[in-house]
């Protein structure tokens, strides 16, 4: 399926793929994508992890599913390609970026330019059927995830992870509060976007703690 993932988080993952669950995992992923429309295009699977090594990470976003419509998902959370029309999630991100940091609001929903930052842009299952939310969830996916959250969350420090939604907090329960900077509100979808994460300011507070650990903040 030439995917393509990071030597870095081969490395951090490599003992997640000689498991046995990776391997009926990559099964039915394949079968998925033989006889179905799926998304991401293969490539792009573990494109949060290509685009953001290990090390490099300073920002952690969790998300549920790629999006399930054609031309919109990217392997990235929450982003769209250049040209495709800003879904209302993230949408509502840039809104709160431009209310907290005073930044206008993109034309593009292309995150990448945050990747390559060191922002991880994480889905906890990272490929869908197309037009059907969820079809992909508990099939493995969110083991592999936990285990590279859970990694991150030991061997790196002063990280800042982003929980918005049930979901995702329940996801980043175990994150170790005491070594990183754990944000958690509403997820900015337009249900619950008024539950707290609309004037959060997290976008501020994850660059105000980067900079106190003498990390570079994130151009958002």
């Amino acid at each position: 399926m030439n995917v393509r993932i990071d030597p870095s988080w081969q490395r951090v993952l490599q003992e997640e793929f000689d498991k046995p669950y990776f391997e009926l995992l990559t099964q039915y992923v394949r079968q998925q994508y033989q006889t179905r429309r799926c998304f991401p295009p293969a490539g792009l699977i573990f494109n949060a992890f290509d685009s953001c090594p290990f090390e490099s990470v300073r920002v952690v976003i969790i998300g549920q599913d790629p999006y399930h419509e054609e031309n919109q998902a990217m392997g990235l959370s929450f982003s769209v390609p250049e040209g495709v029309q800003i879904p209302p999630s993230l949408m509502n991100i840039y809104k709160e970026i431009h209310r907290d940091l005073g930044t206008p609001i993109p034309a593009s929903g292309d995150l990448r330019r945050w990747a390559q930052q060191g922002v991880l842009l994480l889905n906890a299952t990272l490929t869908v059927e197309a037009h059907k939310a969820g079809s992909h969830q508990g099939k493995g996916w969110e083991e592999l995830t936990d285990a590279a959250i859970s990694a991150l969350n030991r061997e790196r420090e002063h990280l800042v992870f982003m929980l918005w939604g049930s979901y995702a907090q329940r996801k980043g329960q175990f994150i170790d509060r005491k070594k990183h900077l754990v944000l958690q509100t509403s997820h900015p979808s337009p249900l619950s976007v008024y539950r707290g994460f609309d004037g959060c300011g997290h976008f501020s507070a994850a660059n105000r703690y980067l900079e106190k650990n003498g990390l570079t903040p994130i151009k958002w």
